[in-house]
């Protein structure tokens, strides 16, 4: 067990739980990032396995990315990190579930929507707030429309206002919503995971998902280096992330 992250077996060892284990925010930072890669990574030749399921320690999901690791000297690192275990997430053989409480913003947002299926309480809160802070979300904006569609995606990311778990549930972010996120992600996989061959399943998975993956990490690739090349080389972006960390209003200068 990490000390940022909670790692049980459930489901008599057919589910592995990874429970983000910095509450209240649960920030998804260079450590976190870390520790779910690591697990994932073991996980991934666990021949019994069904399902993973992703949940959160306390009464938030997460409030999002680290705004320090976005800053210049940094961020390359950072989105870099956190694209590969998006990717991870994206090719993993098995379902990974995610279960939404609270706050599930920015960073913390891709991470759930890298996920195979979401599970959302009904109150929770969604967004893409990076817009706020001068900056665009990269793997929210691969990620989202094909979750939601074109539309509404755009609305939300730019825009960067959030959405209620039912909201999320109707327009298509998350596929199911429950008082329990945890108990009815667990239910879907004893149900209709564990039933089945461990072996099949995985064969399932990647017929299934094979384009989406092929095409997701075409696009994090494109994403990333607009981020990095362009955007970070504007004022706005560093003066952004700085006002944030200050605690004080941004002063656009539109460039």
């Amino acid at each position: 067990m990490s000390d940022v992250l909670g790692i049980t077996p459930a489901l008599d060892g057919a589910v592995l739980r990874l429970r983000l284990n910095r509450p209240k925010a649960n920030i998804v930072d260079a450590e976190m990032i870390a520790a779910l890669d690591a697990a994932l990574g073991k996980a991934e030749g666990n021949t019994d396995l069904v399902a993973v399921l992703i949940e959160a320690e306390g009464p938030h999901f997460s409030f999002g990315a680290s705004v320090e690791e976005h800053l210049p000297d940094s961020c390359a690192e950072m989105l870099a990190a956190l694209h590969a275990l998006v990717r991870r997430m994206l090719e993993f053989p098995v379902p990974v579930l995610v279960a939404v409480r609270g706050q599930c913003l920015g960073g913390g947002l891709e991470v759930a929507m890298a996920g195979h299926r979401i599970y959302s309480a009904p109150d929770a809160n969604l967004g893409q707030p990076e817009m706020m802070l001068g900056v665009f979300a990269p793997a929210a904006s691969c990620l989202m429309p094909e979750r939601m569609g074109q539309t509404m995606a755009e609305d939300l990311l730019y825009s960067g206002r959030s959405i209620s778990g039912e909201e999320a549930e109707q327009v298509g972010l998350v596929d199911m919503v429950d008082p329990e996120p945890e108990a009815a992600a667990l239910a879907f996989a004893e149900t209709h995971l564990k039933p089945k061959s461990a072996s099949s399943l995985r064969m399932a998975v990647k017929s299934a998902r094979a384009d989406f993956c092929r095409r997701m990490a075409a696009r994090l690739d494109e994403v990333e280096a607009l981020y990095l090349n362009d955007l970070m080389s504007t004022r706005d972006a560093v003066e952004g992330l700085e006002a944030f960390l200050a605690k004080r209003k941004a002063k656009w200068e539109n460039r």
